[in-house]
């Protein structure tokens, strides 16, 4: 079985979230597939050229490939929620009051805004 990867159109809607992490200023845009799911994304920090600024957009372009290949947004949130590292501490928005690091809050707001509800198992 060979993965295929889907591919955002041309133009696509998109969701830009600006969060701050115990000071530090971020902007998270998500570019979506016409469904509404996430395919794509885009983290500016205010730290732009840094070493923290070129592994989050490592780590963006990572993720983006495998939301196009079918990675589902809950698997995603499961694997990078709870990653540590600064800044971490208060955040800006008040449904994710704390934040472990900015991955950590990515994690945070697709679970709260793109994951799929869990299905109960069924016995």
């Amino acid at each position: 079985m060979v993965a295929q990867r889907e591919t955002l159109s041309s133009t696509r809607h998109s969701v830009t979230h600006k969060f701050q992490i115990m000071g530090h200023e971020g902007y998270l845009t998500i570019g979506l597939f016409d469904d509404g799911r996430p395919g794509e994304l885009f983290i500016k920090v205010s730290k732009e050229g840094s070493t923290l600024s070129g592994l989050i957009q490592g780590y963006c372009r990572a993720l983006s490939l495998a939301l196009q290949y079918g990675l589902p947004v809950n698997e995603a949130t499961k694997r990078f929620k709870g990653m540590r590292f600064e800044p971490m501490g208060h955040t800006s928005n008040p449904d994710i009051p704390e934040a472990m690091s900015i991955i950590d809050y990515v994690a945070r707001y697709l679970d709260l805004h793109f994951a799929e509800p869990m299905q109960a198992a069924v016995a």
